[in-house]
């Protein structure tokens, strides 16, 4: 495939991007009109290549939908998808949240691993206020590759499931919580600064991060395990 950007005029589009790195490409839809969105994911379909939109409206599927193109949009995630998901090959995911308030940010990153290739296991509403929950399903959490761990507040999830697992720990921080949690930035802080080993933090309710950061540790687990 070529290097080659084709020149849309508002967007230079990435066609090379799945062979560089295994992974489809990504639209980030806010601050793009209906027109162009659907100019992008026109050139995209016409390419074979499926395509991820993240924190799209549902203004903006409806208008791609309008348009002829096979979509499909999740309204809790805000993902919109084009073309088929990769085969669910890569590994198991699992992504927990602290409680319901984290569920738009977990079900991006869910529905985000879901299509580059992964298989999912949601465990949502299990946060440390109640942390009998978690260890109920202690054992389907440790059954998972890599975990997503999404959780606001004070954002404690992130180390207590790192001290509990042996798989990678991907933790995101999200903008719940009341005034003190600073719209994110104190359990970011909370999650730079846990003591359980193996946790890695993404930036504030970045579940589409999250899942390409899984996604990548799962692929590249398998490629190494391939030349065994």
């Amino acid at each position: 495939m070529s290097d080659v950007s084709p020149d849309l005029g508002f967007a230079r589009l990435d066609l090379s991007r799945p062979r560089r790195t295994g992974m489809a490409e990504t639209v980030y839809c806010p601050g793009k009109t209906a027109g162009q969105l659907i100019a992008i994911l026109r050139a995209f379909a016409a390419a074979g290549q499926s395509v991820l939109g993240t924190r799209c409206t549902p203004d903006q599927a409806e208008a791609a939908r309008a348009a002829g193109l096979d979509v499909a949009y999740e309204a809790v995630a805000r993902v919109l998808t084009l073309g088929a998901p990769a085969p669910a090959t890569l590994g198991r995911v699992a992504v927990l949240t602290g409680g319901t308030a984290d569920l738009p940010v977990a079900e991006e990153a869910a529905r985000s691993a879901a299509f580059l290739g992964a298989e999912v296991t949601r465990c949502y509403d299990v946060g440390v206020a109640g942390l009998h929950r978690l260890l109920a399903r202690v054992d389907e959490v440790r059954a998972a590759d890599v975990l997503i761990v999404v959780a606001g507040m004070e954002g404690a999830l992130g180390s207590v499931v790192a001290g509990l697992v042996e798989a990678p720990v991907v933790a995101v921080p999200t903008s719940v919580g009341y005034g003190a949690a600073f719209g994110g930035l104190a359990p970011l802080l909370s999650m730079l600064n846990a003591c359980a080993e193996g946790l890695a933090v993404v930036n504030i309710d970045n579940g589409f991060g999250a899942a390409v950061m899984a996604c990548r540790m799962l692929r590249l687990a398998q490629r190494k395990a391939s030349h065994e």
